[in-house]
C-alpha cells in the first residue's frame, strides 16, 4: 500500500511538472501596439503595426528572444487621444503588456503617458516623445527629431531654388506644432523668412483660404506638416488658385503621395526616409539593414510603402536588443537597457541612445524626393 502512494505522489509530481513546463514554453513577452488604424493616422499606423508583426514573426522563426516567443496586441485607437488612454488601459489591465511599441499618434501616446509610467512599462514609439520628465524616463522614440523634416526642405529650397519667403501650412497634433517651432527658428539660418502660419483640421476638405493668404503674403512655397489626405487637398487648392506655388510636405506614405504627384507634377516634393529610397543609397551597414526588413516585407506586401513598417521593425530589435543585454524581460530592468544602446544600427539611421537621449537618431537621415512615374526619386 505504501508502495503505491508512493507512485501516486510520484505520478503527480511529475504531471505537476509537466504543467510547469508547458506553462513556461507558453509564456509570451507581450508588444502591445496602441495605434490609429481608423482615423487620420490610418495609413501609417496600419504600416507600423504591420512593421512591428513582420519583425515579431522574424524573431519568433528564429526560437524567440531569451526562451519566450513575442506575442503583438493590438487596439485601434482610432487617432483620438481620449480613445487611446481607454486602449493603453486596456493592455495595461487586461492583456498585461510588457512593453508597448505604439502608433504615431502622439496626442494619443502623451495621453495614457502618466498610467503606462505608473505601470513601469517601456514605450517605443513611432511619434515624439511625451513632454513631462517622468514620462519621457520611460519613452523611446524611432522617429528622428523633427527639425530634420523642417531642415531638409530648407536646405533644398536655399541650395536648389530662388526662394527665400514660404508659408506654413500645419495641423494642430504636437508634432506639427514642434515642427511649426522649428520652421520659425530655424528659417533665418536659411536666408528664409516664414510670412504666414496657417493651421487647419485633419478632416478639413478645403484649404484654399489659408493657401491664399500665404499666397498673397508673398510665399514662393508651402512647407505643410500633417499627415493623410489633407495633402491632395492642399495640392487641388494650389493648383484651383492657378498657383505656381511650390508644395513640400512631410514624411508620408508613398501612396498618399501619387495623387498628389499627379496633381502638381514638378511642383511637388517631400520628405523622404532611407526605405523609401533604398535604391539611391551607397552600399553600407544602413542599406543592408534596409534589406534585411525589405526581403520579408516585399514578400508579403510586395510594393507597399516600407518607411512607417521600418520604424516599427526597428522598435521591435531594439527591445530584443534590449532583453538581450538586461538578460530580463522586467520592466525596469529592459528600460535601463534601452537607454544604454549605442552604435545600434536601424533602417532610418544609427540609434544612440542614453540617459539625456530618449529619440537615438542623432544624424538626419532624410532626402528630398519627388514622385517620377509612380515612384519616388531623390532630387539631386
Amino acid at each position: 500500500m505504501q508502495g503505491r502512494h508512493y507512485a501516486v505522489l510520484a505520478a503527480a509530481s511529475f504531471a505537476a511538472v509537466l504543467t510547469a513546463s508547458a506553462a513556461s514554453a507558453q509564456e509570451t513577452y507581450k508588444i502591445g501596439i496602441s495605434a490609429g488604424l481608423t482615423g487620420y493616422a490610418a495609413t501609417v499606423d496600419r504600416a507600423w503595426r504591420d512593421g512591428v508583426e513582420l519583425a515579431a514573426a522574424a524573431i519568433n522563426a528564429k526560437g524567440g528572444v531569451n526562451g519566450r516567443k513575442l506575442e503583438v496586441i493590438v487596439e485601434d485607437n482610432r487617432s483620438e487621444p481620449q480613445e487611446a488612454v481607454t486602449v493603453y488601459r486596456k493592455m495595461l489591465t487586461s492583456d498585461k503588456v510588457n512593453i508597448f511599441i505604439s502608433g504615431c499618434v502622439s496626442a494619443g501616446n502623451f495621453a495614457a503617458a502618466g498610467l503606462v509610467v505608473r505601470a513601469q512599462v517601456p514605450m517605443v514609439l513611432c511619434s515624439i516623445l511625451p513632454q513631462q520628465p517622468d514620462q519621457v524616463k520611460w519613452a523611446f522614440s524611432t522617429l528622428p527629431p523633427a527639425g530634420f523634416e523642417i531642415t531638409k526642405r530648407y536646405e533644398y529650397l536655399k541650395n536648389k531654388t530662388n526662394i527665400r519667403k514660404v508659408g506654413v501650412l500645419h495641423d494642430p497634433t504636437p508634432y506639427a506644432n514642434l515642427q511649426k517651432g522649428v520652421a520659425e527658428k530655424a528659417a533665418a539660418e536659411y536666408g528664409i523668412e516664414v510670412v504666414g502660419i496657417e493651421q487647419y483640421k485633419q478632416d478639413d476638405a478645403d484649404l484654399s483660404v489659408q493657401i491664399a493668404k500665404m499666397q498673397a503674403a508673398g510665399a514662393g512655397a508651402i512647407l505643410k506638416i500633417g499627415l493623410g489626405g489633407t495633402t491632395l487637398t492642399a495640392a487641388k487648392n494650389i493648383k484651383q488658385l492657378g498657383s505656381n506655388l511650390l508644395l513640400l510636405t512631410s514624411l508620408e506614405d508613398i501612396a498618399v503621395f501619387k495623387p498628389v504627384a499627379d496633381v502638381l507634377g514638378d511642383k511637388f516634393f517631400f520628405v523622404a526616409s532611407p526605405s523609401q529610397v533604398n535604391n539611391a543609397l551607397p552600399d553600407g551597414a544602413l542599406k543592408t539593414e534596409i534589406g534585411r526588413f525589405l526581403k520579408p516585407w516585399h514578400e508579403k506586401f510586395a510594393d507597399r510603402d516600407p518607411n512607417w513598417a521600418s520604424r516599427g521593425w526597428d522598435g521591435v530589435m531594439l527591445t530584443v536588443a534590449a532583453i538581450e543585454k538586461a538578460k530580463s524581460f522586467d520592466g525596469p530592468a529592459v528600460r535601463d537597457a534601452l537607454e544604454q544602446l549605442t552604435g545600434f544600427q536601424g533602417t532610418t539611421g544609427v540609434y544612440n541612445m542614453s540617459p539625456t537621449v530618449h529619440q537615438g537618431l542623432t544624424i538626419n537621415p532624410f532626402f528630398i524626393a519627388t514622385i517620377v512615374d509612380g515612384k519616388p526619386k531623390v532630387v539631386e
